[in-house]
């Protein structure tokens, strides 16, 4: 399942926004939102909480907070933002070749592995005059994956057996299956953090970690059933008769 991607209204939503914003303006309302949703706080929200550090990154990163009302400067044509090197969480990840559109042109940036939102990757003589151009990152969700810093999210649905009796159970991740415990009657949400499956390191920023939200599911088979099924798909008549 994957998490909904924030568009510019939601973002301005999420903190509470419904004008134009200085750059301190926009921090404030980040902080008395971010205030509100924390998860140790009376009434808070983990899944809130996420969202509007996203919305945050996400209006820093379209530049939309403006540095002060036009009437109280001379009128200055400001210069038109960079575009946005738009990435997938699995982009981010493994790194490579991005397309981007600068003007009419449409060019290829190589993007390292590890790269965060909000980091910027500088494209040489990228610009119309001929300098280099610094491209910022915005890393949006796709592929049931999304991402926070370095840390990746996604849900993974488990049969609701296994959810009460607890027990051993498999994830397919972006790095393959990885195995976890779950121990009777969890308390939902239940979330799990799989170490160093996250971002790449990058500079002095650490690997980050995979969260994975457990999703109870009645129409899942339970562990016995589901090993019964990779028996029967494994030993065919043909194997056996073998």
């Amino acid at each position: 399942m994957c998490a909904d991607a924030l568009t510019l209204e939601n973002a301005r939503s999420l903190l509470g926004l419904t004008g134009p914003v200085s750059a301190d303006g926009l921090a404030t309302a980040f902080r008395a939102a971010v205030k509100a949703a924390r998860p140790d706080a009376p009434g808070g929200d983990a899944e809130q909480f996420r969202r509007v550090i996203a919305a945050y990154r996400l209006l820093q990163a379209q530049t939309l907070a403006l540095p002060a009302p036009a009437y109280a400067r001379p009128f200055v044509q400001p210069p038109a933002p960079a575009p946005l090197l738009t990435m997938t969480p699995m982009q981010a990840i493994s790194g490579g070749c991005i397309r981007v559109i600068v003007g009419a042109r449409t060019l290829l940036v190589h993007a390292p592995p590890g790269v965060r939102t909000g980091d910027k990757i500088r494209l040489k003589r990228g610009a119309a005059d001929g300098t280099d151009l610094l491209l910022p990152v915005l890393i949006r969700p796709a592929d049931g994956l999304s991402v926070l810093g370095g840390d990746l999210f996604m849900t993974w649905a488990v049969p609701q057996r296994m959810m009460d009796d607890g027990g051993r159970i498999e994830i397919m991740t972006h790095a393959g299956l990885r195995s976890s415990w779950l121990v009777p009657d969890m308390v939902e949400p239940v979330r799990l953090r799989l170490k160093g499956l996250g971002l790449a390191a990058r500079g002095n920023r650490p690997a980050g970690d995979l969260f994975v939200k457990l999703e109870a599911s009645a129409d899942l088979p339970s562990a016995a059933e589901d090993l019964l099924l990779r028996f029967t798909r494994v030993w065919t008549p043909e194997r056996i008769a073998a």
